[in-house]
């Protein structure tokens, strides 16, 4: 039988932190507490970790950035010279 579920009470969380579990959890489509629950299983060691063959964690992780842009774009410039 399983023992009853505990209550825990987290001060002093700051701002960023939590704004990042609310985007978290969206992103996921659960609550924040399904998600602190979830992160506190597999910090505890309790579930295994998912074993990753893709990229989809990578997926809507893009960050605009001036200079990537660039170097981006000068990657992209065909010499004609090179085909000749």
């Amino acid at each position: 039988m399983e023992p009853k579920a505990h209550q825990y009470t987290i001060r002093n969380v700051p701002a960023r932190i939590h704004r990042a579990l609310r985007a978290k959890a969206a992103v996921r489509g659960v609550s924040l507490n399904t998600l602190v629950l979830q992160v506190l299983e597999a910090e505890a060691g309790l579930v295994q970790p998912k074993a990753n063959d893709d990229l989809d964690d990578l997926f809507g992780t893009w960050v605009q950035d001036e200079a990537v842009d660039r170097a981006l774009a000068e990657q992209r410039v065909v010499d004609s010279r090179d085909w000749e």
